[in-house]
């Protein structure tokens, strides 16, 4: 289970309109150009005029959570979490609760950090509603498998990857819903778009199967192409597969040898492209290996 903890710009504005009047956000402005100190001195100013600004305590809580512009500070994260969500911060809540859940700046406390989860995700937080489904997931009893779709349903509506990626598994296997290959299909390609390399990845294998979607190995090469460059290491092992047997992209030994070196170096053995590889000549490793350092060092 992989819980979401970035939260982003956008997010974080969404919590500020809630609490700020129609006037320029300065605060939550640097926050989004990335001039994180200046973030942090006009949220602080922000509180000095009105001290019940859950808004600016929430992005304080954010800076200090991830370290952006000064020392990451959990403690100090969860105080400023803490205060906003008094005031009712749904973004707040759901920090929290993944802090509480983690241990991350307190003591961790599963029950404490699902009640938190609950109530952002009560306000509409569409990543504690990922979360939580998350947490419901590992549970056995139906009402809350039935829950945690209705809560991924809401949460990829918001455009989460994760989300939209766990929604598409449970249609593919037909977990909580009815089996659906198609809306999988639409699910990972939305989450895909939404820059997930696992989304890319299941896709590309539907594309390839012609599960839920018109067959097309070209297809399922360039989206494998994509998610083996973001380091996901089974597209990096599936597209090496493609390129030795030339399907869907021209056949290429040495561009294959250099996605399996990085593959393998992740931990994913394969016998059949070892094999495969075996006869390059020593020119020709040479030049994959270089391709492969190439390829990791540009990430």
């Amino acid at each position: 289970m992989r819980l979401s903890w970035f939260i982003g710009a956008s997010l974080l504005l969404a919590s500020a309109t809630a609490g700020a009047a129609a006037q320029p956000d300065l605060a939550y402005g640097a926050y989004q150009r990335g001039l994180y100190q200046t973030a942090f001195r006009e949220a602080t100013l922000r509180l000095q005029k009105n001290n019940n600004d859950a808004a600016a305590m929430t992005l304080l809580g954010e800076l200090y959570n991830q370290g952006l512009g000064i020392t990451v500070d959990p403690k100090k994260a969860s105080e400023w979490y803490r205060l906003a969500a008094q005031r009712g911060d749904p973004h707040a809540l759901a920090a929290l609760g993944l802090m509480a859940l983690d241990g991350r700046g307190m003591p961790k406390n599963q029950a404490q950090g699902r009640a938190w989860l609950e109530e952002a995700a009560a306000k509409g937080n569409a990543l504690a509603s990922h979360n939580l489904a998350l947490l419901l997931l590992t549970s056995e009893v139906n009402a809350d498998l039935q829950k945690a779709v209705g809560l991924l349903k809401r949460a990829s509506e918001a455009e989460i990857p994760d989300a939209q990626h766990a929604l598409g598994v449970l249609y593919l296997k037909g977990r909580g819903v009815e089996r659906n290959a198609t809306e999988a299909a639409r699910l990972f390609e939305r989450a895909a778009r939404n820059g997930s390399s696992v989304g890319e990845v299941e896709y590309a294998i539907l594309l390839f199967n012609g599960d839920g979607v018109p067959a097309s190995e070209s297809q399922a090469a360039r989206y494998f192409r994509r998610a083996a460059a973001k380091g996901n290491a089974i597209a990096q092992n599936r597209l090496a597969r493609l390129l030795v047997a030339g399907r869907g992209v021209p056949a290429n030994k040495i561009d294959a040898a250099a996605w399996h070196i990085l593959a393998a170096a992740q931990g994913l053995a394969d016998p059949w492209l070892d094999n495969a590889l075996k006869d390059l000549t020593a020119d020709e490793r040479t030049r994959s290996e270089k391709l492969a350092a190439e390829r990791l060092g540009m990430r």
